[in-house]
C-alpha cells in the first residue's frame, strides 16, 4: 500500500488507535512504550504486515522537527525553574561537554573498527551523542520514578538541551563527509553563533510571549493554546532563519513562560502534555515506517558492538568527565549515565545525511536506528531496577505523594479576606494577571452587582468589586493589598 492524499487519514487513524492500545498494556509488562510506537510503525511498514510503502526522508525529516517542537516545548513549559537551578550547570555541562566527548568516543570507535573515514565515523557519533528527550520524558514520567537529590531535574534538563549541541555536531560533520573541507575556525564560528543567537533569541521571545499572551484579549480559552502554538513556531523558524538555533530557543522560551504568571496557563499545560504525547506517537510511527527491517539486519553485529560500546563505555566516561567540577555522588553519576536513552531524535538527525547524499547515508541511518532501539529496549527497560540498586529511589511512602497532591497542599490557604475594589484604586481596570498576586494568594470569587463571578486571569477588576482572598498569612495579605492598592478590609 501506498500512502497517497486520500488513504492517509485512514491509515494515520487505525495506526494511532492500535498505538494508544498498545500503551495500555504496555504498563503491565515494563515495555517502553516508545518502543511499541516504533514497533507498529514498522510492522505497518513495507516490510511488515502492513505493506505501507513509504521512502521519504525529507518528509519524515519535516516531521521530525515539527515533533520535536512540541515535545521540547512541553517538557521546557513543565520545567520547574526552582528545580532546576541548583542543577543548571551540571544540564549545561552534560549537554555541551558532554554530548561533544560523546561524539569524540563514539566516533574513533568506530573509525578504529570499521572501514568508515574519520568523519563518517564522527557522523555517526554526533547523530548518536544526545539523550532524546522524547524518550527521557516520557519513561520517567510514565513510570512515575521519584529519585533522590536533584538526579530528575539533571537529567529532563540535560535531555530537553543537548539535542541543540548534537544537531550542529550533525550538520558540521555531514557537511564534512560531503564536501570533506571546512576550516577549523568555521566550524568553531557557527558552534558559537547557534547557541548563543539560540539561548539569546530564546530568552527574548519568551519574555515577549508573556506580554503578548497575557495582554491580548480572546473570547474564547482555546485561542491561547493556538497562540502559544504561533509562539513555539515562530521562536523557532525565526531563530534558524538567523543562524541561531531553534531547537534550543524554543527549549528556553517554554521554560521562561513556564514559570511566570500566564492567562490560562493550567490549561495550556495540559493542552502541550496531549500535543507531546500525539507527537511522539506520529513521530515514532513516522521513523517505523521510514525503516526497512530487511536492511537492518546485516548491520546488527556492528550496531550491537557500538550500541554496547555507548552504553558501558562512552556515556559513563563522558558524564564523569563532564561532572568532575560538581559534587555529586559516584551513584548518582552511574544512574545519569545509565539514562543516557536514544529514541527519535537521533534516527531523525540521521536523515540529514541521507537527503545530502553521504556515501555510506543508508548504513548510518540503519544502524542508528538499531541503536536506538536496543538504547530504549535496554535502558529504559533497566531503569527502575538500575535506580533501585543504586539507591536512589524514594520510598514507596513518600512516593504516594504525587504532583496532584503537592499542588493542592500547596494551595491550601488559612485566612479568607474581603476586599472591595475603592473607585480610586490604580488596578481598575486591570486584568487579574497585570496586579502581580503573590504565589501563595488566591481569589476565590468575586462579588459584583450582587452576583458572583469565578475569576480567571484574563478577568478585569472593576471598582466596588468586593474579592474573597484566600491567604496563608497575615504578611502575604499585606502583599495583597499593596498589589491592590487598598489599605482596609472588610473583617
Amino acid at each position: 500500500m501506498t500512502l497517497t492524499t486520500e488513504n492517509i487519514l485512514l491509515v494515520g487513524s487505525i495506526l494511532l488507535f492500535i498505538s494508544l492500545l498498545a500503551g495500555k498494556t504496555s504498563f503491565k509488562f515494563g515495555v517502553p512504550v516508545l518502543l511499541l510506537f516504533l514497533s507498529i510503525g514498522m510492522l505497518a511498514g513495507s516490510d511488515g504486515i502492513g505493506g505501507i510503502y513509504f521512502d521519504n526522508p525529507k518528509t519524515a525529516q519535516f516531521i521530525g522537527i515539527v515533533a520535536l517542537n512540541f515535545i521540547l516545548f512541553s517538557g521546557g513549559f513543565d520545567t520547574d525553574w526552582q528545580s532546576v537551578r541548583p542543577v543548571l550547570w551540571q544540564g549545561i555541562m552534560l549537554s555541551t561537554v558532554g554530548v561533544m566527548l560523546t561524539t569524540l568516543f563514539v566516533g574513533l570507535f568506530i573509525w578504529s573498527i570499521t572501514d568508515f573515514t574519520i568523519f563518517e565515523g564522527l557522523l555517526l557519533g554526533a547523530i548518536v551523542s544526545s539523550t532524546d528527550s522524547a524518550a527521557v520524558f516520557s519513561i520517567l514520567r510514565s513510570k512515575n520514578l521519584a529519585l533522590k537529590g536533584n538526579i530528575r531535574p539533571t537529567l529532563e534538563l540535560e535531555s530537553g538541551s543537548n539535542d541543540p549541541m548534537a544537531y550542529i555536531l550533525t550538520i558540521v560533520f555531514t557537511g564534512l563527509v560531503t564536501t570533506q573541507h571546512a576550516s577549523i575556525i568555521a566550524i568553531i564560528f557557527l558552534l558559537l553563533r547557534q547557541l548563543i543567537l539560540g539561548g539569546l533569541l530564546g530568552l527574548v521571545f519568551g519574555k515577549i510571549s508573556q506580554i503578548v499572551i497575557n495582554r491580548i484579549s480572546f473570547d474564547y480559552e482555546g485561542l491561547y493554546v493556538v497562540l502559544v502554538i504561533a509562539i513555539m513556531a515562530f521562536s523557532f523558524s525565526a531563530t534558524d532563519f538567523v543562524g541561531g538555533n531553534g531547537f534550543l530557543a524554543v527549549y528556553i522560551c517554554a521554560v521562561f513562560l513556564g514559570n511566570k504568571e500566564l492567562i490560562h496557563k493550567k490549561k495550556i499545560l495540559k493542552s502541550f502534555d496531549s500535543f507531546a504525547w500525539l507527537m511522539q506517537i506520529v513521530l515514532f510511527l513516522t521513523l517505523g515506517l521510514l525503516v526497512f527491517p530487511k536492511q537492518i539486519i546485516p548491520v546488527i553485529g556492528i550496531g550491537l558492538i557500538i550500541s554496547m560500546f555507548l552504553i558501558f563505555i562512552a556515556r559513563p566516561f563522558s558524564v564523569f568527565i563532564s561532572l568532575i567540577p560538581f559534587k555529586i555522588q559516584q551513584r548518582s553519576r552511574w544512574l545519569i549515565s545509565w539514562v543516557g536513552l536514544r529514541g527519535a531524535v537521533p534516527i531523525v538527525f540521521a536523515t540529514y545525511p541521507l537527503i545530502a547524499g553521504a556515501e555510506k547515508a543508508n548504513m548510518i541511518f540503519n544502524i542508528v536506528f538499531f541503536i536506538s532501539i536496543t538504547s530504549v529496549l535496554i535502558q529504559g527497560t533497566s531503569l527502575p531496577m538500575v535506580a533501585k540498586w543504586l539507591h536512589l529511589t524514594l520510598p514507596e511512602k513518600l512516593k504516594q505523594r504525587t504532583l496532584a497532591d503537592k499542588e493542592l497542599y500547596d494551595s491550601i490557604k488559612s485566612n479568607l479576606t474581603e476586599i472591595v475594589i475603592p473607585k480610586d484604586s490604580s488596578i481598575v481596570g486591570k486584568r487579574i494577571i497585570q496586579v502581580g498576586f503573590p504565589k501563595t494568594s488566591l481569589i476565590s470569587f468575586i462579588r459584583r452587582n450582587n452576583k458572583y463571578i469565578t475569576p480567571n486571569g484574563s478577568t478585569e477588576l472593576k471598582a466596588n468589586d468586593k474579592l474573597y482572598i484566600l491567604t496563608e498569612s497575615s504578611e502575604i495579605l499585606d502583599e495583597v493589598m499593596q498589589c491592590l492598592d487598598v489599605d482596609k478590609v472588610i473583617k
